[in-house]
């Protein structure tokens, strides 16, 4: 709380020029507080923040603080409320002694503008000091025929309060002999003095014993009491005198301790105890007692410490002489200490900005400095100086501050700190200086942005790798510091195949190494273009950007994949019929695959792994084309077991098989007979199974004829309608389509070869028709689809009922067979050598998959001239209306298919004029196919 105003009325006129709001007063004088010592701990002083024109929140935000001058900070600032508040205890004894006004001076700083206010606080005295004497004991010797009247000096009480808390009255219990008067000297000291008022009898009271009491003017008043003692002496008339009333002597303040300063001399004329002469100090307070000590006996004062001049410059006591009858005499003595040049100028750093933005402009202040020196005169003097050639210059602010401020415009990449020596001199004889180092620091502002040290780069990774693994690592260098050259790195946000680039690759945002989210794969993509961005920590950030590629490069991932054969779907073993009168080099199958791989890992080559009977088939080894290797001879067995392998050239190769059956028969009706022949290879776990289907499939047969027999006498009995009556085997029409004739598949070959069977009523013959099948897996030739087919033969019921043997069938068309041009291969065209080479060059390998795409191309435009029909690649006729392109993966891109784009067509038949026999082309149905 602010403490009411005790002083001038001037100190009136300042406060309320403060709360008038004279801002330009407050601003250009010094502000005026006041308040009680003895206050607690953040009691109010002032309202500073309304003093200095600023909002309490404001003190925070521009720096205000105190700036003490190296004494203990009696002061604090409270944030919250703006106001100035003590910081502790304030004893104003301890300040001011027992000075009449007590005045603490400090300034304010405002750290935004390097202002400095200066503020004067007055500490108010409270009574909180006790009138207290020098001894608790007086003894006072009056001879026995002193007269009534004669006063006698008592030793005056000390209260360190001041004004009317000070010292004001002494009062002395009733006494018949004596009384008190109190003396005012000129300094306004109150000294007491006891008044003889009746003649002693020392015979009557040797020692009269009395109480004295001093109290001071506080409210309450406080007091303090001395006992006085008097001793009755014989007479004694002669009382010491000092040969001068006040002794001066004038000391540096250096001297040792222990120098004698000045000796006081006192006679007493008497003679004896009477004349015998000592002396002590009588007007003296604590402190000037332990500095000071004086001998009883010679009246020598010598100094018991150190003086010093910037504590006291100046001491004032009383020594008295006393006589052995107990007459005194006063005399003062002053002591006037000179200073010397003994102590160093001090430097008191208030305030650095530090580091300085290299764009400050010049004339900025940057620090505030304190100089003072405890001496006086000269030797407080004190200059500052600071190196020469620096872009800084010293400017004197109030008092003794000095400031800091630039001269020229600061460069970073010259000089990134400065070395600052202020040096502070005195003018005392000898000088004395002292030098403080100031690291001033500049701040790089943020003007280079990121470099990378390539403007692209590109990364190569093999596909399959591992998710989360390092793939490269990307730096760029910033030439700024700190903040500013702290480097982060971050993706571009891009997208693949719709979804975002973060989801396969990320960066650490501090090292920049980018890591693989996904395990990549060749075949889906082959190569990531992003754009990886470094930005600094600067404000504003700056940034930079680099391209990078990754591609992806292929590993033999992939195992060859077979398209034909197909996988049987019914569980069976798929059968391949071959005629017996086959010649040597007879295209009796083909096996197709694929490799997704691409290059090198998509070269297929095929082998023969296993076969029943070695030597009799061969297969191409980048044709995949299986054909007998010598003629079939009747010792060769109906079934032959076929496993081809399928290999790839990667690193490690990659392979998977497929086991083709093979019956060997020049008809069909020469399978039906020896169909029961038909064995399960002996690694089966079905050949109980396949004993119940062929008996299965006889049955169905007989049952089939009888049926057509019964039909057959229905009809003659009533030949006479004209009506033409239809029938089909029910029984098969329910039995699934199958590519298959194997042990497991007799009928689906009997629904391959579905009978339609036709009744006339004008003829005595009944025709069982074999129409053309769109058999699954035969080559048939579009032009012998229009002729007539042995198989569509006209059969008397009558002569079969004879047996089936009767049927006459043509036999087997040895000219049917793939011509030259047509066999498939590397080039199509070449002598059909089994052991053809691969292409050498990759020019060779995109020609062959340009025209795998020029087939495809035709394919879907319907103008394909392989045969088939649209959307088949040619393959149809082939393997069949069931074999198109949604049954073959579209790996245009990475795959390499062996084989020829050539027209397959039946060249031979149709330019000779043959039809094929029943049992012409190549009868062929799936293989079961197996992969590593």
């Amino acid at each position: 709380m602010a403490a009411r105003q005790r002083g001038g009325d001037y100190r009136g006129f300042i406060l309320l020029s403060i709360l008038l709001g004279t801002q330009r007063e407050v601003f250009a004088g010094r502000i005026l507080y006041s308040v009680l010592e003895e206050t607690d701990t953040g009691s109010f002083v002032g309202n500073i923040a309304k003093d200095l024109g600023l909002e309490p929140q404001e003190l925070t935000e521009r720096g205000v603080r105190i700036v003490s001058r190296g004494r203990t900070q009696l002061f604090a600032l409270s944030p919250r409320s703006g106001s100035l508040v003590t910081a502790g205890r304030i004893d104003r004894e301890e300040l001011c002694a027992q000075t009449a006004q007590c005045l603490v001076n400090f300034n304010i700083l405002m750290e935004d503008k390097m202002n400095l206010y200066p503020i004067e606080v007055e500490i108010m005295d409270v009574n909180d000091n006790t009138p207290t004497f020098l001894t608790e004991e007086m003894n006072v010797k009056i001879m026995e025929n002193t007269a009534p009247g004669v006063r006698f000096p008592l030793i005056e009480a000390r209260d360190l309060d001041v004004g009317t808390n000070s010292l004001q009255s002494y009062h002395l219990n009733p006494s018949h002999h004596f009384s008190l008067v109190v003396q005012t000297g000129d300094d306004g000291t109150k000294y007491p003095e006891l008044v003889l008022e009746r003649v002693l009898d020392r015979e009557e009271v040797a020692a009269h014993h009395l109480l004295l009491t001093a109290t001071d003017g506080g409210d309450p008043p406080r007091s303090g009491t001395a006992r006085v003692q008097v001793t009755v002496v014989d007479v004694n008339d002669h009382a010491p005198v000092f040969s001068l009333p006040q002794y001066e002597v004038t000391v540096p303040e250096n001297v040792p301790v222990g120098t004698k300063l000045l000796t006081v001399n006192a006679i007493d004329l008497d003679e004896g105890v009477n004349g015998e002469v000592t002396y002590s100090f009588r007007k003296i307070t604590p402190k000037i007692l332990q500095i000071f000590q004086l001998n009883s006996h010679t009246g020598e004062l010598s100094t018991a410490e150190g003086l010093d001049y910037e504590e006291s410059g100046y001491y004032e006591m009383e020594v008295q002489a006393q006589d052995g009858p107990g007459s005194t005499t006063r005399a003062k003595v002053l002591i006037t200490v000179l200073d010397v040049n003994d102590n160093a100028p001090e430097v008191t750093v208030t305030s650095v900005s530090s580091p300085i933005p290299e764009d400050t402009p010049p004339g900025t202040v940057v620090a505030l400095f304190y100089l003072q020196d405890r001496d006086s005169g000269r030797n407080g003097q004190v200059t500052c100086t600071i190196s020469e050639n620096l872009p800084f210059k010293l400017e004197r602010s109030i008092d003794n501050y000095y400031r800091l401020v630039t001269a020229k415009k600061l460069d970073w990449e010259k000089f990134s700190v400065y070395n600052i020596t202020l040096k502070a001199t005195d003018s005392g004889t000898p000088p004395l200086s002292m030098e403080i180092h100031i690291s001033m620091s500049v701040a790089d502002t943020n003007d280079n942005p990121p470099a990378f040290l390539h403007s692209s780069y590109s990364v190569y990774i093999p596909e399959n790798n591992a998710r989360g693994a390092s793939i490269f690592s990307v730096t760029a260098h910033d030439p700024d510091s700190d903040e500013n050259a702290r480097v982060t790195y971050s993706l571009s946000e891009d997208t693949i195949q719709e979804v975002p680039i973060s989801s396969y690759i990320s960066i650490n945002s501090d090292t920049g190494i980018l890591y693989a989210l996904h395990s990549f794969d060749y075949e889906q993509f082959r190569d990531l273009q992003l754009r990886v961005t470094a930005s600094d920590s600067g404000d504003p950030p700056l940034s930079s950007n680099v391209s990078l590629s990754i591609f992806v490069l292929d590993q033999n991932d992939n195992t060859p994949e077979i398209l034909y054969p197909t996988f049987p779907t019914d569980g069976s073993t798929g059968v391949e019929l071959a005629p017996r009168s086959a010649e040597p080099g007879y295209l009796v199958t083909k096996v197709v695959a694929v490799d997704r791989d691409s290059g090198q890992n998509a070269w297929l080559s095929y082998r023969l792994l296993k076969a029943s009977e070695p030597g009799l088939f061969a297969v191409g080894l980048h044709t995949g084309e299986v054909r007998t290797a010598r003629a079939l001879l009747d010792r060769d067995a109906l079934k032959q077991s076929l496993v081809v392998a399928v290999q790839d050239h990667g690193q490690p190769p990659l392979s998977a098989t497929v086991t083709l059956t093979v019956a060997v028969a020049d008809s069909i009706p020469d399978v039906l007979a020896d169909l029961g022949s038909l064995e399960v290879p002996q690694d089966s776990d079905a050949s109980g199974l396949t004993l119940y289907l062929v008996v299965a499939v006889a049955a169905v047969s007989c049952v089939f004829l009888a049926f057509v027999i019964m039909l057959l006498a229905l009809r003659l009995r009533r030949w006479h309608t004209s009506r033409v009556l239809q029938a089909s085997g029910g029984g098969l029409a329910s039995v699934p389509a199958s590519q298959f004739v194997g042990v497991d598949g007799v009928r689906a070959f009997l629904q391959t070869y579905s009978h339609e069977v036709s009744l006339t009523a004008d003829s005595r013959k009944s025709h069982v028709i074999f129409p053309q099948p769109n058999y699954a897996d035969t080559l048939i030739s579009q032009e012998s689809c229009g002729k007539k087919d042995p198989l569509l033969t006209s059969i008397d019921f009558q002569e079969y009922k004879d047996g089936t043997q009767n049927i006459q069938q043509a036999p087997p068309n040895t000219d049917w067979r793939f011509s030259q041009a047509q066999r498939p291969g590397t080039s199509g065209s070449q002598n059909g050598d089994e052991t053809g080479t691969w292409p050498n060059n990759q020019f060779d390998t995109e020609m062959l998959q340009a025209m795998i795409l020029a087939s495809a191309s035709e394919a879907a435009d319907g103008s394909s001239t392989l045969g088939g029909g649209a959307g088949t690649m040619g393959l149809s006729a082939r393997y069949g209306p069931q074999f198109t392109l949604q049954h073959v993966p579209d790996y245009r891109q990475n795959v390499y298919i062996p084989g020829s784009n050539a027209t397959l067509t039946n060249a031979a038949g149709k330019r000779d004029g043959k039809t094929p026999a029943s049992g012409n082309g190549n009868k062929k149905k799936s293989g079961k196919k197996e992969k590593k």
